[in-house]
């Protein structure tokens, strides 16, 4: 469990001060007993003595900025976290870890998983996330053995703390990537024309988003790390059935556009017929009528303009 370091800390400029009077007390002492006098050898010995000190004691000084911690080691005992700005000095036998509290983007590569409906679907997630707890991150998970294979391997960690958050965002986009799936596996892509109030990963971002958010903060807790944000930024059909639900897609909308073009048309229909009756305009049997229906729906239904007959013959007399 992380805690607080309550070790030894002092201002690194007054300890960089006194490291600096060492070595020159120490230089002093072994050019002296060459240009006093001869047979002063203890003092060749204490100035190299305090040579060697002041420069063991170099290596307690760090520098930390904000949003910056030090987990902090003795001999493989874990002492604590510091997380103070400034320039400080340890106890140069601590050996000191640091690692970044700053958030971070990471934007996962589309992946191809089933949905609810077993439809395969191409779906990306982004999200933002940060270090929490120092301990479980450098002790619960394998970090330091990842973080230096990055380092080796990787141009872009070329000091200890990014080849550590190196090691750290490959654990999130690994984990990223399973939660991913198992909450693409509990949706539908969408309700496919369905009367359902079951949310969709098309049409329900803000459940989906919190669904993942809560997936990823579980499997992610093991390692003291935490998503503060996560949300869907691509979602596809895969290319094999692309074609097919496109097809769905645009027979449903022709459905659609027919359905309020024949109900348009009938609503027409019957207020010219109510028209012609209530102005005595002309009058109309039940089959001259069933003509004129027909005639009018076929001119308001039809795909393409009518084309008018005229009926020119005479009547014989």
């Amino acid at each position: 469990m992380e805690k607080e370091f309550k070790g030894t800390v002092i201002n690194g400029f007054l300890m960089l001060s006194v490291i600096l009077l060492m070595l020159l007390a120490g230089a002093a002492l072994c050019i002296l007993p060459a240009t006093v006098a001869a047979g002063q050898e203890w003092m060749i010995a204490v100035g190299v003595l305090l040579i060697i000190t002041a420069l063991v004691c170099c290596g307690g000084l760090a520098r930390l900025e904000p949003n910056e911690a030090l987990v902090i080691l003795f001999f493989g005992k874990y002492m604590g976290t510091f997380r103070q700005n400034g320039f400080f000095w340890f106890n140069p036998f601590n050996s000191k870890k640091g690692v970044s509290m700053r958030a971070r983007n990471l934007n996962i590569d589309p992946i191809k998983v089933n949905d609810k409906e077993g439809n395969p679907i191409l779906i990306g997630l982004v999200l933002v996330w940060k270090l929490e707890d120092t301990y479980k991150a450098m002790f619960e998970i394998d970090s330091q053995t990842m973080a230096a294979t990055a380092q080796g391997t990787e141009n872009q960690a070329k000091t200890a703390v990014a080849s550590r958050m190196f090691a750290f965002e490959n654990f999130v986009r690994v984990q990223s990537d399973a939660a991913l799936r198992s909450v693409a596996a509990l949706y539908a892509y969408d309700d496919n024309d369905k009367d359902t109030n079951e949310p969709t990963l098309r049409g329900g971002a803000p459940e989906i988003n919190q669904e993942l958010l809560s997936k990823l903060n579980e499997r992610l807790d093991m390692a003291g790390l935490q998503v503060v944000e996560a949300r869907i930024n691509y979602l596809a059909y895969t290319p094999e059935i692309a074609a097919v639900m496109l097809r769905r897609q645009q027979a449903s909308a022709i459905i659609s556009a027919r359905e309020k073009i024949v109900e348009g048309a009938v609503s027409m229909v019957q207020m010219a017929l109510d028209k012609l009756e209530k102005d005595n305009v002309v009058t109309l049997d039940n089959a001259q009528k069933a003509s004129m229906v027909a005639n009018l729906l076929v001119v308001l239904c039809a795909d393409e303009p009518a084309q008018p007959v005229v009926n020119a013959s005479q009547s014989k007399g």
